[in-house]
């Protein structure tokens, strides 16, 4: 009996005083996520140009976009129709994703965000061309901290693609289940960086689903070819490693992305010349980490 009186009144307390034990997270009020960015807000480092248009210049514009989007429909019910898909993917054979090729267009397909943008943080982060016509990732990690009394934790950039889309802006995948690496031509400056890969689902459950992978760079003069398996990238959710882990699913690719986060004060310059994906026959591996269920296990 007293035994059960101490467990109860231990209960109890810890329900009294919201003691959290094992939760690494904090509890959620709403049974779904009524944002996709989780309360953030949009920030452009581009904001797109304003126009005060009358209600002519609306119609004419409203033409002008049905016209391209159109244009873009036609071709893919031509390559539908064609019926030509790949049959061999061509042993080491890299295809090309995203290039900067000196073209300022180039930048556009990408977003660039840092702590400072949310007032959570006081780094600066840039992406411009370099005079080779090569993009450069750049900025400044600061980890001192807002004196808020809330954010515990600074020092971020990050830079994310756009996400693909068809014609009449739908949203569409990346299939990349037929490859297995990811490549990349980078020139880096040493540090650590982190590569994402968005699978950003319809259900608010898998708004948050990425795989991550470090990028080790050198740093010096010279180019440094990156090649990555995808049955090494790792499953999290908000920034947290699940423990039940799952290979990524490659043709449900909704972004990919370059962060850095390393808790170094300072500058930072990552040059990247192309990144695609490649097919290597030779890789068997499906995935690299253990898939068994450690929720019902108990310590």
């Amino acid at each position: 009996t007293n035994m059960n009186t101490r467990i109860l009144s231990r209960i109890l307390t810890d329900f009294a005083i919201g003691r959290r034990k094992l939760h690494m997270t904090s509890s959620l009020s709403c049974v779904y996520e009524p944002d996709r960015k989780s309360g953030y807000k949009k920030v452009y480092h581009r904001p797109p140009p304003e126009q005060n248009l009358s209600i002519f210049g609306k119609i004419r514009e409203g033409y002008r976009q049905f016209k391209e989007e159109f244009g873009i429909l036609m071709e893919e019910v031509k390559e539908k129709l064609r019926m030509d898909p790949i049959f061999m993917y061509r042993q080491n054979e890299v295809d090309v994703i995203w290039r900067f090729k000196n073209d300022l267009k180039s930048l556009d397909q990408w977003v660039i965000t840092c702590d400072s943008d949310y007032n959570e943080g006081f780094s600066t982060v840039k992406l411009e061309m370099s005079s080779t016509g090569t993009g450069v990732f750049s900025g400044t990690i600061s980890t001192r901290l807002p004196k808020d009394g809330r954010i515990r934790y600074a020092g971020y950039c990050n830079m994310t693609s756009i996400p693909k889309q068809k014609s009449f802006k739908r949203d569409t995948y990346h299939d990349w289940s037929h490859y297995t690496h990811l490549v990349l031509r980078i020139r880096g400056d040493g540090r650590c960086y982190v590569l994402n890969l968005s699978t950003r689902g319809m259900f608010d459950l898998t708004w948050n689903d990425m795989y991550h992978y470090v990028l080790y760079t050198r740093g010096g003069p010279y180019w440094q070819y990156v090649r990555i398996p995808f049955s090494k990238f790792v499953f999290s959710s908000k920034g947290k490693a699940q423990d039940k882990q799952v290979p990524v699913t490659q043709h449900e690719i909704t972004n990919f992305g370059i962060s850095l986060a390393d808790d170094i004060s300072g500058h930072f310059r990552l040059e990247i010349d192309y990144i695609g994906v490649e097919y290597d026959k030779f890789h068997n591996e499906e995935f690299a980490y253990e898939t068994y269920d450690v929720r019902g296990i108990r310590f």
